[in-house]
């Protein structure tokens, strides 16, 4: 490709509407090899200010979405599942023409990568992917996926939704997303506050949808599919995508995979340990 397309500059910020109409809000900030953030349920791309902020500042054009449902885009009632997700990153790329881009996904959104990257990541529109405390190859116990986690955590999730969806955003950051729950712990307020005022700007039926599309959707072929060079980034104290059937399992079904894994980190390291998380997706993209 040449340099010219390859650092096409960034809008700032803008829409895209999907050939469903739903609108899809996207930040695109700089130029450069395009980095492009998947951010999990039910937050925003603004879960990913401290990874966007650090890569622009080392020449990378970076880019994040809300995902339908979540966050500035539309508050669909249909399309929240991991197929149509898939499809509206392919929308997006399209849109910003890029090529030879580096997807990174969180918990929901590393399976949104798995799956975008597996059908339509080929013609030089991957460079390289990487999961970070991701979802595949499937959350939900099976008899195929017996280490999973049983329905009825799912169902509990479903419940703290419909019940008080606000106070449900609240504990999960408070507690277990961040490690604010372990001894000795420092927790941060605003970091609580940050995910909390997230979620709540996404609509309550697309993340009631979400929950079964992050739990319920088998990624094993698409994670077999991938040809690219795919980094797997797992703290083994996630108290919210177990490390054991996640990145373990995860590792053994790609081509060309590379585990990390972090020593007493939770879920949210990307955003409690921005410093060690950073440094190791720059070594990955500069390999």
């Amino acid at each position: 490709m040449t340099e010219a397309s390859h650092a096409k500059a960034g809008s700032g910020s803008g829409t895209i509407t999907t050939n469903d109409g739903t609108q899809i809000y996207y930040k695109d900030w700089g130029t450069g090899q395009p980095v492009v953030f998947h951010h999990g349920w039910p937050l925003s791309s603004d879960d990913w200010d401290a990874q966007m902020l650090f890569f622009l500042s080392k020449g990378y054009r970076v880019i994040a979405h809300d995902r339908r449902g979540h966050g500035r885009s539309s508050q669909t009632d249909t399309g929240n599942e991991m197929d149509t997700y898939a499809a509206d990153v392919t929308a997006l790329v399209a849109h910003l023409d890029l090529k030879n881009a580096i997807h990174v996904g969180h918990s929901t959104g590393g399976g949104e990568v798995a799956r975008y990257v597996a059908r339509y990541g080929s013609g030089g529109r991957v460079a390289k992917a990487v999961l970070i405390g991701a979802v595949p190859p499937i959350m939900l116990k099976t008899d195929a996926n017996p280490g999973g986690l049983p329905i009825e955590v799912f169902d509990g999730f479903r419940s703290a939704l419909t019940t008080n969806r606000a106070q449900f955003f609240r504990d999960v950051p408070a507690g277990p997303f961040y490690g604010f729950n372990r001894p000795g712990a420092t927790v941060s307020e605003g970091v609580v506050d940050n995910w909390w005022r997230q979620g709540m700007m996404g609509g309550a039926k697309p993340h009631y949808d979400c929950i079964k599309a992050f739990s319920e959707t088998d990624f094993t072929e698409d994670l077999k599919k991938i040809d690219v060079p795919v980094l797997v980034m797992h703290g083994d104290d996630d108290q919210i995508v177990p490390i054991a059937d996640s990145a373990l399992l995860a590792i053994k079904l790609l081509k060309k995979g590379e585990l990390k894994v972090y020593k007493g980190l939770p879920h949210g390291m990307a955003t409690t340990h921005a410093e060690v998380i950073n440094a190791d997706l720059l070594a990955f993209f500069q390999a």
